[in-house]
């Protein structure tokens, strides 16, 4: 029974990153061009994120900004997978099977960063190719002759001019976003949920499934704000890693910002904060809801 229950975790998760591509990628696409335009001494510059979202729609309609989403589709609805359902039974594991409503941050962080760095083996190459395919654009400073046509064109050239190791430039910086990211992400989620269903039991409100949906629209979209103010400078060392021309370039991310930093302050470091926040909270609500219906579905229990 354990091991179907497992597979059910695992097949939550990744309804719930089917949920989160759907509604975040085009804020994700502005987020990235932002990212890697603003940030360089020349080239195409944004005033901000609605600025970036109305020239895409202009020059590449509504396409633009769901270019990469394939490769998104592909790593985020496995990677939601693996995290979730990692996340449920290591926290299962670490709370020796003993079921406890009240948030334990001995059991909650450890289980979040190493379902975090598991998944970050995933997220490289996917999320390497859909910033490439972002990046690119029409309206870019990339030469016609050297676009992508698809994101397994991406995915070919870049393993046939790099190698296999070139699909995973940005490794490093991956797993230090999402270890730390999920961490805060959890933590945030299972606290403030914990807090909310105590507050309803004492004033004696009556639970419906309504009430559960607005709990998880709450807390899976506190808990998304929280991971990205937190890991968002990390993001940019790696859009910057991932996206750059010069094989030689640094893959240090603390020099990369360094770098950032000098030439365009903390604004730089925190490039794309806007589309990013604005993206998190119903993104990741979307993840939350429905990955605790798809639980309730699946007939797994959520303390």
């Amino acid at each position: 029974m354990a091991e179907i229950l497992g597979y059910k975790e695992y097949a939550a998760g990744l309804v719930a990153g089917v949920a989160t591509v759907i509604t975040g990628h085009p804020f994700d696409t502005v987020k990235v061009k932002l990212q890697k335009h603003n940030t360089e001494t020349a080239g195409i510059k944004y005033r901000n994120g609605l600025h970036c979202a109305a020239r895409i729609l202009k020059t590449e309609g509504i396409n633009g900004l769901y270019r990469g989403a394939t490769s998104s589709f592909t790593g985020v609805a496995f990677e939601s997978s693996l995290l979730f359902g990692i996340y449920s039974q290591t926290k299962q594991a670490l709370q020796g099977g003993v079921q406890n409503g009240c948030p334990q941050p001995q059991v909650i962080i450890p289980a979040a960063a190493y379902g975090g760095s598991i998944i970050s083996f995933v997220l490289c190459p996917s999320e390497l190719v859909k910033c490439r395919m972002q990046v690119q654009g029409t309206d870019s400073l990339v030469p016609k002759h050297s676009r992508y046509s698809s994101s397994l064109d991406c995915a070919i050239k870049t393993v046939k001019t790099d190698g296999v190791a070139g699909i995973f430039r940005g490794g490093f910086t991956t797993l230090l976003r999402e270890s730390i990211g999920n961490s805060v992400f959890f933590t945030v989620y299972e606290y403030f949920r914990y807090h909310m269903h105590m507050k309803l039991e004492a004033d004696s409100y009556r639970h419906t499934h309504l009430t559960d949906i607005g709990i998880g629209v709450v807390t899976g979209g506190l808990g998304g704000v929280a991971f990205w103010s937190v890991v968002l400078p990390l993001d940019v060392a790696k859009t910057i890693i991932q996206t750059s021309s010069d094989k030689s370039c640094t893959r240090n991310p603390f020099r990369v910002l360094n770098s950032i930093y000098r030439r365009a302050g903390l604004k730089g470091c925190y490039a794309g904060l806007g589309p990013t926040i604005v993206r998190a909270f119903p993104a990741n609500a979307a993840a939350i809801v429905t990955w605790e219906l798809a639980m309730k579905v699946l007939g797994i229990r959520h303390d």
